[in-house]
């Protein structure tokens, strides 16, 4: 219930200072376009050393050969609601090859404070999240991890995160084939279209 009452007043205090115009970081523009192959080097899944939210690493060969949905999360943001999204995402399209890879991060508006183990029960009991989420990591600047400085190196400054919930979509071939700001909600076609279109490239190996 107290972390209820704290997501709410989250909310709240967020809108408040939108309203007042002083949220300078909140994201901006629509979906951003999607890239050529080749405009990035693929990216060595295995070679970051990701650990899930429950501390072990993800098993080697885990994102090979799928369409990966990078999100980094806030639990307590005025879009946390976007999890439910990504999770019926997650629930819809994961036989079909695609991950939907959550990675709390506390770098916007400090939003994301607690322990894995805070952020892990926090999802799971309010909305039921089971998709895959990593331990939380800077996403932004030189200290970022470096699945999301390979992505700014990508995307250019234009497409790195502004705020919680920026989304970048890894192709099969593990190359970066778009990436989307945070207002684009995970039912937004345009980030359907996207996927579909990762989807439908086979696996490099097939």
């Amino acid at each position: 219930m107290m972390r209820r009452l704290l997501l709410l007043a989250g909310i709240a205090g967020l809108a408040t200072v939108a309203a007042a115009g002083l949220l300078r970081q909140s994201p901006r523009g629509t979906a951003g376009a999607a890239l050529a192959a080749g405009d990035a080097a693929p990216l060595d899944w295995d070679g970051l050393g990701l650990v899930s939210i429950e501390g072990a690493p993800f098993p080697a060969g885990f994102f090979d050969g799928k369409a990966v949905l990078v999100v980094n999360t806030a639990s307590f943001c005025g879009y946390t609601d976007q999890y439910e999204g990504l999770q019926a995402l997650w629930e819809a399209r994961r036989e079909a090859g695609l991950i939907v890879l959550g990675v709390p991060s506390n770098d916007f508006g400090d939003q994301e404070p607690g322990s894995e183990g805070e952020i892990k029960e926090f999802c799971e009991t309010t909305f039921g999240i089971t998709l895959p989420m990593t331990t939380k990591q800077r996403v932004k600047g030189p200290d970022a991890h470096p699945l999301y400085r390979w992505a700014a190196d990508a995307t250019g400054p234009a497409g790195v995160p502004k705020w919680n919930f920026h989304k970048l979509l890894v192709g099969r071939d593990g190359r970066l084939a778009a990436w989307f700001p945070t207002r684009v909600a995970p039912g937004d076609p345009r980030l359907a279209e996207a996927i579909d279109a990762a989807l439908a490239e086979p696996p490099p190996d097939a």
